[in-house]
């Protein structure tokens, strides 16, 4: 995984954990024959943690009086990397986010309510809810939250992955969809995979990846092969329907977010029993 980082620029032993794979789309879905101008990406809205990367996100049905969400990865979370299997839902948090503005100044610190969603099972994301509203944000820092794109990812569409950490960004193509991407304990499905030139690097987990042609929010950086190891943590390999497993050695990867939609509503609360939604439940709720 695309390394967390402790204690400001020591990376934890999980170096790789730092770009979150993403829900991609299929890899045969169409791209456009002519990539169109790129939308203006800057840091206005994403987030600096502690060890990692995130963003301010809405979805496109928040309204300005809900409280404002942080999303960021799972292995990401001030209490260490979720299990395999393991879904947290709905637990407190007084985490601090410092919010950027357009040219990686900071603007303000966020402060958490609660951890809303998180796990490192299927995808790798993490769903912060703070104490402001998308209002009370606009109002007093002027900036707004990146909003989340509610459908699949494209094959060979230019992105951005901006690093709230780091105050940098990376730019690069989609290259393609994992069909399951492999690391340690861990297995993600229909992961983004970028082309060689994002070169993520520790701290930017959590990252969000923003579509040139859209301007929003389209995966969350996560992870990446480091040392051409097999399925060895911070070395994920592909694995594709028929079992067979490729390495990609220095390739970077990310979850795709759209997914995450479906699931938020009313005063950003998360409903896992929400029609669309298909985010991994907590083990008690799947009996």
């Amino acid at each position: 995984m695309k390394k967390a980082l402790a204690g400001g620029l020591l990376a934890l032993t999980l170096v790789g954990f730092g770009t979150a794979p993403a829900i991609a789309a299929p890899d045969g879905a169409s791209e456009p024959q002519a990539e169109p101008a790129a939308k203006a990406v800057d840091f206005a809205g994403t987030v600096a943690l502690s060890n990692c990367s995130g963003s301010v996100v809405r979805m496109p049905q928040s309204k300005a009086d809900d409280p404002a969400l942080v999303l960021s990865n799972g292995h990401c979370l001030e209490t260490g990397f979720p299990a395999a299997g393991e879904v947290i839902v709905d637990q407190p948090s007084t985490r601090t986010f410092k919010l950027l503005d357009a040219k990686g100044a900071e603007k303000a610190t966020l402060k958490a309510s609660k951890i809303s969603y998180a796990t490192m099972t299927d995808t790798d994301i993490s769903l912060y809810q703070l104490t402001t509203s998308y209002g009370e944000i606009a109002k007093k820092y002027g900036i707004k939250a990146l909003e989340i794109e509610d459908d699949h990812p494209v094959k060979g569409r230019a992105i951005t992955v901006v690093s709230g950490y780091w105050k940098q960004t990376y730019t690069c193509k989609i290259d393609g969809f994992v069909y399951r991407l492999k690391e340690g304990e861990w297995t993600w499905k229909d992961s983004v995979r970028y082309t060689p030139e994002c070169q993520t690097i520790g701290g930017t987990s959590g990252s969000p990846v923003i579509d040139h042609k859209t301007g929003k929010v389209t995966a969350v950086n996560n992870t990446g092969n480091e040392d051409g190891e097999r399925c060895t943590l911070n070395n994920p390999c592909e694995v594709d329907k028929n079992g067979k497993v490729t390495v990609r050695h220095g390739i970077n990867y990310a979850q795709q977010t759209y997914g995450i939609v479906p699931c938020v509503t009313h005063d950003s609360k998360i409903d896992l029993n929400r029609p669309g939604c298909k985010l991994p439940r907590p083990a008690a709720a799947q009996r």
